[in-house]
């Protein structure tokens, strides 16, 4: 008999072959109808999978929400590779993961690339099979008989995908039907999966794109088509999602850009911004805000080069790990005549800097440090290039060219939880500052890394420390850590900030990092005399100016708060005789340091404020000749009904104050 270990901790004796299922019928009716899954030794498993030795069981119900919709994502992906064969005839299947909003499956098609015209059909024979209730059986098959069952069905990048797995490994399948059923479709799986495709909602999954993919992310292999959709428990979480969408899709930090004059992207310089002058104001608003912050802070600000030779990149580590995604150019040119190879030898490179930190260590070094000094924060504005893939791209939010707000904390070891405690203060303040919730994780030690265990442990256990004496490592902020995910060098503090409309993004760091100082040979004189190693605490608050700013448009829908907007104010006439008294209330305004444009257009009002509203500006002054005669302004702000007709000079008061940003409030 199998000892079966439950959650509360008793024990069930149960007979080799048993499966959760039948535990769960054993307890109960009403879990054995709930129960859609389990955890057997912390691994997902299928409910009808027969257990094989003494184990911990945990019954997985749709309370279990991350489970459920990871099985119910899976579920709807091999759905929708069955749809697909069933219409498409000769169309081979590849890959179908679940996502973090949906699921993907990429097909080879017979004939041609399937279109987004086609996607009701394959959804009306998605619901036939969810209805059809058919069972989701798994079955463990050699793999040579797969790859000839691959083989003999023409599913040649199936077969290809088999043939790379090691020998021995055990391979399975999942079946979509009762065993003997002549229309019994299978797809190479681990799984899990739901007991039947029943146990999906039929009204809970939407397909919403087609686009082209390569075969194994390769350029050079085949073009598949790939076939998105969002699935979801029920249909009130996919109406919620499709809410989100539209909402986000207003929100959209390029066309938000473009219709705010914001910047723009194009060809010529794939992966860097142009940005124009209203956009420029909301970058520098926020240089001159972080530079304030981190003066207070006790940051010294420094600006290294962009250019730095192949050795130093290769001494910091970064040459090997990095070298794909770095700009790399030759030291020096030779003439465009001379014959023979550009270059001779690697030590010849040079490279765009991807990152500021081998380049602060290098200041650091400049001059004998001592104990007394330390610490020593160096903050950059710092322009980097990476050499991202085009189809990466996206708007701001990843870019080629970008400028972090960097610095990094030379300190010694009695100092670290300190500084770390110092930072999480500061970046809470900053963070508050824009509106934002936060969640702040803890990324762990990757399997491939620099530097010893025992200095693993001891660096991840200084940012825990810091963040519980700054009071954040609680459930409140959403405190978690995630094995495997820190950097090469050192463990990481992640920001996870939530916007408006309550998505996440990850935007702060801090790095605890002995690792860089040791390979570049930073020392401080200590008080025993003696050279010592300063640790190095690699920090960021907005990640980087483009990004942050891409995201502060979606979080604000535009709407900037007013000591960021790009025009906070603009003075737009009803009738020309009101056109020098218009120009004199600018002139005012821009007095007091407000950013104010005029409007003096023969246009009829309603259309300047149309026009105002979906450029975002903040406060539209309206005058005529009576506000003229009486030295006031019809004031309507965004977002709000009616106007309030106020004294100039009154308004001007009031928006010398709302201009202010909140540190200085």
């Amino acid at each position: 008999m199998l000892k079966i270990t439950l959650p509360d901790g008793s024990v069930r004796e149960v007979a080799p072959g048993t499966t959760p299922a039948d535990i769960a019928a054993a307890i109960g009716p009403g879990l054995a109808k709930a129960a859609i899954a389990a955890r057997v030794d912390g691994e997902l498993r299928d409910i009808g999978r027969p257990l094989e030795q003494d184990a911990t069981l945990a019954l997985v119900t749709s309370r279990d929400e991350a489970d459920a919709l990871e099985l119910a994502r899976h579920d709807f992906a091999h759905v929708l590779a069955e749809a697909v064969q069933a219409l498409f005839p000769g169309t081979q299947i590849t890959f179908g993961p679940a996502t973090e909003d949906g699921f993907y499956y990429d097909f080879a098609p017979k004939d041609r690339p399937f279109t987004e015209e086609d996607l009701p059909a394959i959804e009306a024979k998605m619901r036939e099979i969810i209805a059809a209730d058919k069972p989701l059986r798994r079955e463990v098959i050699d793999r040579d008989t797969l790859i000839a069952k691959w083989e003999a069905a023409g599913e040649s990048f199936k077969a290809q995908w088999a043939a790379e797995l090691p020998q021995g490994e055990e391979l399975t399948v999942y079946h979509s039907g009762a065993p003997g059923e002549a229309d019994s479709w299978y797809d190479m799986c681990r799984g899990p999966h739901l007991a039947s495709t029943g146990k999906l909602d039929p009204a809970a999954f939407k397909l919403t794109r087609v686009s082209g993919a390569y075969w194994r992310g390769d350029q050079k292999n085949a073009m598949l088509s790939r076939i998105y959709g969002t699935g979801w428990l029920n249909k009130k979480q996919l109406a919620d999602h499709l809410t989100r969408l539209e909402e986000a899709g207003k929100r959209d930090h390029r066309k938000l850009g473009a219709e705010m004059d914001l910047f723009h992207l194009q060809q010529e310089a794939h992966g860097s911004v142009f940005w124009h002058p209203k956009g420029y104001v909301i970058w520098r608003g926020l240089e001159a805000y972080m530079r304030r912050a981190i003066d207070a802070a006790g940051y010294r600000e420094v600006k290294t080069p962009q250019v730095m030779d192949a050795r130093q990149w290769e001494a910091s580590g970064h040459w090997g790990k990095y070298r794909e995604n770095m700009f790399v150019i030759p030291d020096e040119v030779p003439n465009i005549a001379d014959e023979g190879p550009l270059v001779s030898d690697e030590a010849d490179w040079m490279a765009l800097k991807p990152m500021n930190c081998p380049a602060h260590v290098l200041i650091f070094r400049q001059g004998i440090k001592s104990y007394r000094d330390l610490p020593l924060r160096f903050y950059e504005n710092g322009c980097c290039h990476r050499n991202e893939a085009h189809g990466a791209l996206h708007g701001l939010m990843r870019v080629r060219q970008f400028t972090q707000d960097d610095a990094h904390i030379f300190c010694r070891e009695d100092q670290i939880v300190e500084e770390v405690r110092a930072f999480c203060e500061l970046a809470d303040r900053i963070y508050k500052d824009f509106g934002f919730r936060y969640s702040i994780k803890l990324a762990l030690r990757p399997e491939k890394r620099f530097g010893s265990d025992e200095m693993w442990d001891k660096a991840e256990n200084e940012l825990r420390d810091a963040v519980v004496a700054a009071g954040l490592a609680t459930a409140e902020y959403g405190w978690e850590e995630l094995p495997g995910e820190g950097a090469f060098y050192a463990p990481k503090l992640e920001w996870h900030l939530t916007d408006a409309i309550g998505r996440t993004w990850q935007v702060g760091t801090l790095q605890s990092d002995r690792v860089l100082p040791e390979r570049l040979d930073a020392a401080y004189i200590g008080e025993d005399g003696e050279r010592h190693r300063p640790v190095m605490l690699h920090r960021a608050i907005f990640g980087s100016y483009e990004r942050f700013i891409g995201i502060l448009i979606e979080h604000y829908a535009g709407k900037f708060p007013l000591w960021l907007a790009p025009v906070q104010a603009v003075v737009a006439t009803i009738v020309s005789d009101a056109d020098d008294y218009a120009k004199a209330a600018v002139e005012k305004l821009r007095a007091a340091g407000i950013r104010a444009d005029l409007d003096v257009r023969n246009e009829k009002i309603n259309y300047k404020v149309r026009e105002h509203s979906l450029a975002k500006v903040p406060n539209l002054l309206v005058v005529g000749r009576r506000e003229a005669d009486e030295g006031t302004v019809a004031l309507r702000e965004l977002g709000k009904e009616g106007q309030s007709v106020i004294a100039l000079d009154d308004v001007i008061a009031r928006l010398e104050k709302e201009a202010l940003a909140p540190d200085m409030q």
